[in-house]
């Protein structure tokens, strides 16, 4: 009733504001009308409000009904919630009562049972522990049962510590035959056992007898003696180890075969192979009886054993072939050569050696060279060194996945164990082998890269005349090229067949380096110094075998590149790879299987690739620029002079078809004059230089070549000397388009150069509509303008109309 009221109260406070504002409006009324509809407001206003009212006063009976209705429901409630509160007072509170006690009752004994149940399993173990100790002491009496006497220990050990040394099983477990307390009984058995173990296992191991080895060697854990049956185990199985090792150096004793450049990586390689099969063979053994993970324990003795022997056959090594003194000299190889060459060199009169690059150098220069170092003893040790190198990644690979944690092999990445990282082995590899393998491959492939300068010769028979035939099969490259790049791919292998991380570390930056420096040094000074194509008198042009030269200089540097990309892509993969899915470096990943391992090679050699390709293609495009300025431009002017020579575009039709008449010559021919001497002035320059040159060098220098006759002919036109008309202005298309098609011919893509030359030529002659219509259109036209709008208008005002 109260919520009906509220409304109420609302609505007529409502009626109130409503009425307040038509009063407000008729006071403020100023003419008739105003005040008539002020008066029609107030009229509906009351209307609505004794409507609402009406509806009050006819509610109020439903209402007072319902409010009838709940006081009686609320009558029979109480009556409900005071017959409740007596069940729940009368009933139901012993039942709870009653309750609680049993729950209580049922815990006590809950208690009691285990309590007794407690007790039960001490005794059962008290009995246990009684009964072991009793076989272990019979089992070692008469009747001398090792196994069933560990069994007993093993049996033993499985009962907890509290219950053995309690006070219970001191009471219970002595008797009149076995008086001590059962753990001390117990330990001087284990300790018995231990001792005679040993001596019988070190009594098999002495007679050869591998049963019974094998079969004291399996009692060891069983008497709680792991460690003690391991470390025996492992001194056994190195025994063998020592003794082949030591076998093997024996045996070239005072002999040939130690010269054998193969002879210690062979010994070496025994080594590992024979841990490897001890390893392989014995680990099912040891994880069985000793757990798994407890080979690695077998394995650290086995590589204490493999620092001794792998470290004599090492410093045996080094000391025979004089490995300190080949470094003392390979570190202080002067490099004369390379050095003289880079060099400033003096005027010198007379013809210079074509073998080098440093004019005038003498064969005692090279005989000098080659006195000192032998490359074939130096290159034989590297090959000895990679393949003991080898041999260790295959080693540290194999160790490290049997040392592996079985928790991590769903782990794909393989890390190498800390066995072998704090071993001496690890060290004295990295002294003995590692380091003087990165410092002799330094020496050898910059020594190789000197080598392949003095000895170098450029392809002969080349010519730049049509009539004469090209000996040979192109690319016409230096012959240092291939050789330097048949070093590369062979340093690269032998480092990649180490599987060292530290090698490539050290040995792919230095052949970066050398073959930027030196490689790339020797040809720039060729280029600079033996085959600059310069005149040799002023306004003359090149002589042919100083442009003959400087062509094959720059094909050198385009095949080096694209040498060392292949053999760089066939390491680690090309674009396509990728593209297809292949994984780049899964070629490597059988080299390389530890952790990032792959990642570092494939960057360092990503890195020798780019870094290389970028310097040298430097080289290769100021080469191409010289070639183009010094030869193609200074010829291509006085084919040009020819080829427009007396060429007159302000002829009409008829005045041309009189010229041809006069001169007995036909019309298309003298259409066709200027792209007919063009093309017979192009080909004699360009033909020759092409057959020489790589197509990749060639497409550039024709690019320059494009770049700078669209200039000329795009000046041409822009630049009449007077108004043309329009039979002029389509000589002009035609004959540049004729231009066009001869320097395009088998290249497609030289045509984009002439963009510029075709659009402003398209404009010049269009019809008068075609012309509206692109002025209107504008860039809607669907044509792709490469020359602007003002461009345009001025080729399109060059003819008069």
């Amino acid at each position: 009733m109260s919520v009906n009221l509220n409304g109420a109260l609302h609505n007529d406070t409502a009626a109130a504001v409503v009425v307040a504002s038509p009063a407000s409006s008729l006071h403020d009324a100023a003419n008739e009308a105003e005040l008539r509809a002020a008066l029609a407001a107030l009229h509906a206003r009351e209307s609505a409000i004794t409507s609402s009212l009406d509806a009050l006063v006819a509610s109020q009976a439903d209402l007072s009904r319902d409010l009838g209705r709940l006081d009686l429901l609320r009558a029979g409630l109480g009556a409900q919630v005071i017959a409740a509160r007596s069940i729940g007072n009368d009933m139901l509170s012993t039942a709870a009562q009653t309750a609680g006690r049993l729950s209580d009752k049922v815990k006590e004994l809950d208690l009691e049972k285990s309590r007794v149940e407690d007790t039960l399993g001490v005794v059962e173990q008290v009995a246990e522990l009684k009964a072991c100790v009793h076989g272990v002491v019979g089992s070692m009496g008469a009747p001398q049962d090792w196994e069933a006497a560990a069994g007993y220990l093993s049996r033993a050990s499985r009962i907890p510590e509290d219950i053995t040394k309690g006070a219970f099983a001191a009471s219970i477990v002595p008797t009149v035959e076995v008086p001590d307390a059962p753990w001390v009984t117990l330990e001087n058995a284990k300790e018995s056992l231990c001792g005679l173990f040993l001596r019988e296992f070190e009594k098999a191991a002495g007679e050869g007898d591998d049963a019974r080895v094998t079969r004291f060697f399996k009692l060891f854990p069983l008497i709680g003696r792991a460690d003690v049956g391991l470390d025996v185990y492992g001194r056994y199985v190195c025994q063998g180890v020592a003794g082949t090792a030591r076998a093997k150096l024996k045996d070239g004793t005072g002999g040939q075969t130690r010269k054998d450049g193969y002879f210690f990586a062979n010994a070496l390689t025994r080594l590992f192979e024979h841990i490897a099969q001890i390893v392989d063979n014995h680990g099912g053994l040891v994880e069985r009886h000793y757990g798994t993970g407890r080979m690695v324990r077998v394995i650290e003795r086995l590589q204490a054993e493999a620092d001794v022997q792998g470290g004599i056959i090492l410093d045996t090594w080094s000391d025979e072939r004089g490995i300190d003194r080949k470094l003392t000299d390979v570190k202080s190889y002067p490099f004369s050569f390379l050095v003289q060459s880079f060099l400033p060199q003096p005027n010198r009169t007379g013809t210079p050696r074509v073998s080098s690059p440093a004019p005038g150098a003498g064969v005692a220069a090279r005989d000098s060279e080659d006195e000192g170092i032998n490359m074939k003893e130096v290159d034989g040790l590297l090959r000895e060194i990679a393949t003991m190198l080898g041999r260790w990644s295959l080693y540290t690979r194999f160790l490290s996945t049997k040392c592996r944690d079985p928790s991590t092999s769903d782990d794909p990445s393989l890390v190498i164990t800390d066995v072998l990282v704090k071993s001496n082995l690890y060290r004295k590899v990295s002294g003995k082998l590692t380091t003087p393998y990165n410092v002799m491959t330094t020496f050898f492939f910059r020594r190789s890269v000197e080598k392949a300068f003095q000895m170098d010769e450029y392809p002969t028979g080349l010519s730049l005349s049509l009539n004469r035939q090209v000996e040979g099969n192109g690319p016409y490259i230096i012959l240092a090229v291939d050789d330097v790049m048949y070093i590369v791919n062979t340093v690269l292998d032998r480092s990649i067949d180490t599987s060292q991380r530290d090698v490539i570390a050290s040995v792919v930056p230095t052949i970066g380096r050398v073959l930027s420096s030196d490689f790339i040094g020797m040809i720039q000074r060729k280029m600079r110094d033996e085959a600059y194509p310069r005149p040799v008198v002023q306004g003359g042009f090149p002589p042919e075998d100083k442009i003959i030269q400087f062509i094959v200089l720059i094909n050198s540097l385009d095949m080096a590149n694209e040498y060392l990309n292949r053999i760089i892509s066939g390491r680690i993969g090309s674009q396509d790879d990728q593209v297809h899915g292949v994984d780049p470096s899964s070629a490597l990943k059988k080299w390389f299987p530890f952790e990032r391992e792959v990642a570092f090679v494939v960057n360092a050699l990503h890195t020798l690739e780019t870094s290389f390709i970028a310097k040298s293609s430097e080289l290769l495009n100021e080469g191409i620029q010289v070639l183009f300025e010094r030869v193609v431009k200074a010829r291509l002017r006085p084919v040009l002079s020819d080829t427009f020579r007396d060429t007159d575009y302000t002829w009409t039709e008829d005045e041309l078809v009189e010229y041809a008449q006069q001169n007995n010559e036909d019309e298309s021919t003298i259409l066709d004059l200027v792209s007919w001497r063009f093309e017979h002035g192009w080909d004699p320059l360009m033909k020759p230089i092409a057959r020489l040159m790589t197509p990749g060098t060639f497409s550039k220098l024709l690019d320059l070549t494009a770049r700078y006759l669209s200039k000329i002919l795009e000046k041409r036109i822009m630049t009449p000397t007077g108004k043309l008309n329009a039979f002029g202005a389509i000589r002009i298309e035609r004959d540049f388009t004729g231009i066009v098609n001869v320097v395009s011919r088998g290249n497609y893509a030289a045509r984009e150069t002439f963009s510029r030359v075709t659009q402003l030529l398209m404009v010049a002659n269009m019809e008068d509509d075609e012309w509206e219509e692109v002025v209107t259109q504008d860039d809607e036209a669907g044509i792709e303008w490469v020359v602007t709008e003002e461009e345009r208008r001025k080729a399109r005002n060059l003819v008069a109309r």
